[in-house]
């Protein structure tokens, strides 16, 4: 068993997205254990929807703070946007029919 594997310490990543800004959205912040818990904690302080997916977070804590999310995560993430916008009843328009998240394309929930 790796070290990587075997550490049991929460892990969450924050993003933001800004669809006049950037393509794909940012990570904003990311940790592990106390770090983790403090994001975790300023996230339901703020009214911020919180998604639990554990591999997610991992491959985003990875990302270096202000990098645009990984190809591999953008499905993923486009799901959680997707949900969250239609919970917060904000649906933007896409930036093109043929954009980054396809025809129907959705951005952040939070401005």
């Amino acid at each position: 068993m790796s070290e990587a594997s075997a550490d049991k310490r929460p892990v969450a990543a924050a993003l933001s997205y800004d669809p006049k800004r950037a393509s794909t959205p940012r990570v904003t912040a990311a940790g592990r254990g106390p770090v983790a818990e403090q994001i975790l904690a300023l996230a339901r302080a703020n009214k911020i929807p919180v998604h639990v997916d554990a591999d997610l977070a991992k491959l985003l804590a990875k990302i270096e703070i202000d990098c645009e999310i990984p190809v591999e995560a953008l499905v993923a993430v486009a799901e959680i946007l997707a949900y969250v916008y239609r919970a917060n009843g904000k649906m933007p328009a896409a930036k093109s029919p043929r954009g980054p998240l396809g025809p129907d394309a959705e951005g952040a929930a939070r401005p």
